[in-house]
């Protein structure tokens, strides 16, 4: 028997090494990455455009004065006639006056 083949088959006879179990924690700092991840995507999807669109609002509805047409959340169109700090007095009609919470305005209507 040859040199080449005695070695051949002493590897070939001989188990393979044990695999050992990796350290360090591979997967649970990918899955912590993973999750950071969808975070970032639901705050620049979701909450930043969300809370962006709510200070609109709140500006908007600081703005408001005697005078500006405006839409209530409940559908509502009319003509502030009177503003507080907490209420606008809103006329819908010739002599239809409603009192309404400032928060409850949706929109205003801007004049063509």
């Amino acid at each position: 028997m040859s040199l080449f083949a005695s070695l051949t088959t002493a590897i070939a006879a001989s188990p393979p090494p044990p695999m050992t179990p990796r350290e360090g924690g591979g997967g649970m700092s990918i899955f912590l990455i993973q999750m950071l991840a969808i975070f970032a995507i639901f705050y620049f999807i979701l909450i930043r455009p969300q809370q962006k669109q709510r200070k609109q609002h709140q500006e908007m509805l600081q703005k408001l004065s005697k005078g500006d047409n405006v839409v209530t959340t409940g559908g509502i169109i009319g003509v502030i006639v009177h503003a507080t700090d907490q209420a606008l007095t809103i006329r819908t009609a010739e002599n239809t006056r409603i009192v309404v919470d400032r928060g409850h305005i949706g929109r205003k209507i801007e004049s063509e």
